[in-house]
């Protein structure tokens, strides 16, 4: 059995993967999880006596085959209690990420098949995050930032790149919500702020925002 360290390890790995789809770099890894390179070195070797991931010093670390298999685990449960959190426990989205995290640790497959079910097996969480399935599928969704789109250009907002609590809080604030329609009108020449439309309202958002903000485009 694993530590809740070495499955933090495990996911964070997988995550920044996802995001290079390269080998990951240390000093990257370790200020993602905030701490110390020679601590991180120690860890990424203890997995790689497990068969976990393969790591060399200079160059980083990707996980085998059995690392991603329990990252994914990870993932598909840190998801599910935060579906469960919000669409059941009426938390809003700004509020179940940490209590995921504790929960996500929990090692009942057994449990996490009954959740799966229960909630009718969802493929996203709240945030717009696909949920992998038993066997660590996950579905690709094509998406597209919100600054990439061009004026006049519509799409349905579908996730978002930073799930910060202050973030979801402006976004919740401003009524931008999963699966609403947002236009943009017009772009801001002087810095890139954007005026958008969403529900027959008008108002600005920042550039930082609109990079954060993953839009399906038809």
């Amino acid at each position: 059995m694993l530590s809740k360290s070495e499955e933090n390890y495990l996911k964070e790995i997988y995550a920044l993967s996802e995001s290079s789809k390269e080998v990951v770099n240390t000093s990257l890894l370790a200020n993602k999880l905030a701490t110390k390179s020679p601590s991180v070195t120690e860890m990424l070797k203890k997995l790689a006596k497990k068969n976990l991931l393969k790591y060399e010093k200079y160059k980083g670390v990707k996980l085998n085959t059995q690392g991603k298999s329990i990252a994914l685990g990870i993932i598909r449960k840190h998801r599910l209690w935060e579906t469960f959190l919000v669409d059941k426990l009426n938390f809003n989205w700004d509020e179940v990420h940490v209590i995921a995290e504790q929960l996500e640790h929990i090692q009942s497959d057994q449990l996490t098949d009954r959740l799966d079910e229960f909630l009718g097996f969802p493929t996203m969480d709240p945030h717009g995050d696909p949920i992998p399935n038993k066997k660590g599928q996950v579905i690709k969704i094509n998406k597209t930032p919100l600054f990439n789109m061009g004026i006049s250009e519509e799409g349905v907002f579908i996730g978002v790149k930073s799930s910060s609590d202050s973030f979801l809080k402006y976004l919740s604030k401003n009524n931008i919500s999963i699966g609403c329609k947002i236009k943009i009108i017009s772009i801001e020449d002087f810095d890139n702020s954007l005026k958008i439309e969403i529900n027959n309202l008008r108002f600005n958002i920042s550039k930082d925002v609109a990079q954060n903000l993953y839009m399906e485009v038809k």
